[in-house]
């Protein structure tokens, strides 16, 4: 669980690190539409190397998108077998006994493998590149016009951001209950499956209660610094879109257009 790195912010002096975090988001959110447009590998390839682009861009490691990825491994894996198993199209690939392996499940597996790896990519690059603040801000803005709707722009924002802002902590809350646990005999990799149901549980609840007394916590400190939802608030940072924050969102929505353009003559 170490590994997981959704949700934590990287300081670092790099032109994504300096963005408007509206045009991150909305460039993120058109990056994800492109993604699930059939455009073939060479729509993938372009995604790819567009996002690979802002991630050095961005100054990060590769190593910290793969961290990102890890777990969900063993999900492309059991999607795998059960394309294997279910999917009896296209071309056979290797036959043991009366099982027989095609091709068009090592495909369906690959598509997927790659959706997954460039949403894993373009979402911890705006995490990481994106301070928690300037998250809710963006957010908040973005959400602005729905207010007239009664949607509540500044909670969902708030929401939004606190749920971010403690994902790296629950993980090292999680990481201390394990040592904990371990360090009191209990083992949550080895022993028979009612052992380890155990041993899960007695991880799962006392994370519950630290989530919960975190939770409480930052509604007390909150009320008592006056915060009180839906009434008019001055910010000291305001959000000015500058002319690369223009030029990222022209990108983006070129790799979209270029997308469905794929997509329609694929």
């Amino acid at each position: 669980m170490g590994n997981i790195t959704l949700g934590r912010y990287i300081p670092l002096d790099s032109p994504i690190h300096k963005m408007d975090p509206r045009a991150k988001i909305v460039g993120m959110l058109l990056v994800l539409i492109a993604i699930f447009f059939p455009a073939g590998w060479y729509g993938y390839a372009i995604l790819f190397a567009a996002v690979a682009f802002c991630i050095i861009l961005a100054k990060l490691s590769f190593t910290f998108i793969w961290k990102a990825m890890r777990p969900m491994l063993f999900m492309l894996v059991f999607l795998l077998v059960i394309n294997t198993l279910f999917l009896k199209t296209g071309t056979p690939l290797f036959t043991i006994g009366s099982f027989t392996m095609y091709s068009d499940a090592v495909f369906q597996t690959l598509y997927i493998a790659v959706r997954l790896l460039l949403m894993v990519m373009i979402t911890t690059c705006l995490t990481a590149t994106t301070k928690p603040l300037d998250m809710t801000l963006g957010i908040e803005d973005l959400l602005k016009p729905f207010a007239k709707i009664g949607v509540p722009a500044h909670e969902i924002a708030m929401l939004i951001s606190i749920a971010l802002r403690f994902i790296p902590d629950l993980i090292d809350e999680t990481q201390r209950i394990i040592k904990a646990q371990e360090s009191r005999g209990v083992d949550l990799k080895e022993g028979k499956i009612t052992e380890r149901i155990m041993a899960i549980l007695s991880l799962i609840v006392p994370l519950f209660v630290s989530a919960f007394q975190r939770a409480e916590d930052l509604a007390n400190a909150m009320e008592a610094r006056g915060y009180a939802p839906g009434e008019k608030r001055t910010r000291y940072k305001v959000l000015k879109m500058q002319a690369r924050d223009y030029v990222l969102l022209l990108i983006c929505a070129a790799l979209l257009g270029g997308m469905i353009a794929l997509s329609i003559i694929l």
